[in-house]
């Protein structure tokens, strides 16, 4: 079994009972008055105590060497059995007082009543090496009140996903919660993973993940679709004075304006999010409003996948496979649909809910905004000019569905490509064929498509004037070599399965610098393998984890 730390950094705490809780959500919110750990509807409050329940034989198997330093961590308390016993939930260290959340939301566009933190307890809340809060939360603890019929548990294939894509998206810039620690805990559970009556036992695993704070839009829609305004009011009052304190620093009172600029900024963060999935080829899988965080972070990774030919209508969740509401191309429109769905939920607060039409009427031209200055980027534009830069973005988006185009490597690869005039139909070509998963169908038509769009290209590239290199690395820095890719993922899971630790730490030092050549290594940013076409975890996944 190889177990060891991934990367350097600074010691500091080398006793978990020494974490700095500062415990503000259960010290501040009503907490559910039965301390009984039953499934059953919560009322008139925002979380249930919990405690995890214990493992079997706890032992981790990986940490984030840089969300230890973040929270203050010792190299050598991370490696120690405390560590594991504490973040398998063997333990709760000393200031903790873990919880689950009370919260509801849609599930795929339906009103689904009370959620919650079904297989997640927060051991607490923290202060940073900055002397910011992060709440330390576990997932696959146990049953808490909002488990209904599951064990709370989760399976190893289902953490091993979740930690390397949080901090691979966290390295990739794009707004996420983290993941320090995934312990496994030496218990099997049981799972039918395509939901076919073949249930079978699986390894256990506990992932710890990190975030300012877990408030997702249900959180808000819960207590509305109640008509607890009490606790609404409540959330709303905490939710912007501990997490947007900028908008009530001067009068230190959360009134409406400030409930509209709160809903404002959740709108912009959304966005930033959104458009950040599309640039990386992200695709969430389950974007319910119980998944939508309220300070714009991704959060959930529950099917998630990576876009590998390009397909706007490919989704990765197989319970999504007919109606495919969450595919790549529609995520947009479903984030505009959720804030929808928080904003009915904060209309209780408000006299007049006007305002948040108006803002909501804004998504979509801020959104175009956002993603035309991003496509400006990695296509080498700089800036973006308005209706001939939309045809042309338009325009390459047929080309990559003419035939199956591995879309990462495409846009990596397209700053390779000649811009100068002379340049041959096999000079402008050469650079892309890594990205044809048919190269055969690189002919006739298909071909001929391909060509005049990247002669179009180079000549939008041409008239910006930024010289080669300085355009080469700019959109090196905004398309990755180096992604999570569904096959990638798998082969880890495989070699986790079997107690072999080692490609799981290797994975996670590739997706640390997802930007970088890293020579060596390039076999890990080739496109999927035919093997990989049909392999349940390398093209579709199910919720169950």
């Amino acid at each position: 079994m190889n177990v060891a730390h991934s990367g350097d950094q600074g010691s500091s705490i080398d006793d978990l009972d020494a974490l700095a809780f500062d415990n503000r959500f259960t010290a501040a919110m009503p907490a559910d008055p039965i301390t009984q750990n039953s499934r059953r509807q919560v009322s008139a409050a925002a979380f249930s105590r919990v405690e995890p329940t214990p493992v079997t034989a706890p032992i981790t198997a990986i940490w984030s060497s840089e969300v230890a330093s973040l929270l203050g961590l010792s190299e050598a308390v991370c490696g120690s059995p405390d560590f594991a016993a504490v973040f398998g939930g063997n333990r709760t260290p000393s200031g903790a007082d873990p919880f689950a959340m009370c919260y509801g939301g849609h599930q795929f566009g339906n009103w689904a009543g009370q959620l919650g933190d079904g297989r997640a307890i927060a051991l607490g809340e923290i202060r940073d090496v900055n002397g910011d809060h992060q709440t330390l939360q576990l997932k696959g603890p146990g049953p808490t009140p909002y488990s209904r019929g599951a064990d709370g548990r989760a399976v190893l294939r289902s953490s091993v996903r979740e930690f390397l894509c949080s901090e691979a998206m966290f390295h990739l810039g794009v707004p996420t919660t983290r993941a320090l620690s995934l312990v496994v805990t030496g218990d099997s559970v049981m799972r039918d993973m395509l939901y076919d009556g073949n249930p079978a036992a699986e390894p256990g695993a506990i992932v710890c993940r990190v975030a300012p704070s877990f408030i997702r839009f249900g959180n808000f829609q819960l207590p509305a679709s109640r008509g607890d305004h009490d606790l609404l009011r409540q959330v709303v009052d905490y939710t912007i004075a501990r997490d947007f304190p900028h908008l009530v620093m001067k009068s230190a009172v959360v009134d409406q304006t400030s409930i509209l600029r709160f809903f404002e900024e959740v709108c912009e963060r959304s966005i930033s999010l959104v458009v950040n999935w599309m640039r990386v080829g992200f695709v969430h899988g389950v974007l319910n409003t119980d998944n939508m965080s309220i300070l714009g972070l991704t959060i959930d990774y529950g099917p998630y996948g990576w876009l590998e030919n390009f397909d706007p209508d490919w989704t990765p969740n197989t319970t999504d496979a007919g109606a495919k509401r969450y595919r790549y191309g529609a995520q947009p429109q479903i984030v505009h649909w959720n804030l929808v769905q928080l904003a009915n939920a904060l209309v209780p607060l408000l006299d007049d809910s006007a305002p948040l039409q108006e803002v909501i009427d804004q998504f979509s031209e801020k959104y175009a905004n956002q993603f035309r200055s991003m496509i400006a980027t990695r296509l080498g534009w700089g800036i973006h000019r308005g209706l001939d830069d939309d045809h042309l973005t338009q325009d390459l988006w047929k080309v990559l569905v003419s035939s199956e185009i591995d879309q990462v490597i495409f846009y990596r690869r397209l700053s390779l490509v000649r811009v100068t005039p002379d340049a041959t139909d096999e000079q402008l070509l050469l650079p892309l064929e890594a990205a044809w998963y048919q190269p055969d169908e690189i002919t006739g038509d298909v071909r001929v498509g391909l060509v005049n769009w990247l002669r179009s290209w180079a000549q939008r590239v041409r008239s910006e004037g930024t010289g080669d290199a300085d355009r080469i690395a700019t959109m090196n820095q905004s398309n990755p070599k180096y992604v999570l890719r569904n096959y990638l993922a798998q082969q880890v899971i495989d070699a986790a399965t079997d107690g072999d630790y080692g490609p799981l730490h290797e994975m996670l030092e590739v997706l640390r610098h997802p930007y970088d050549e890293q020579p060596g290594r390039e076999q890990l940013s080739a496109k999927r393998p035919e093997w990989a076409r049909h392999r349940v975890g390398c093209s579709m996944l199910s919720c169950s984890s």
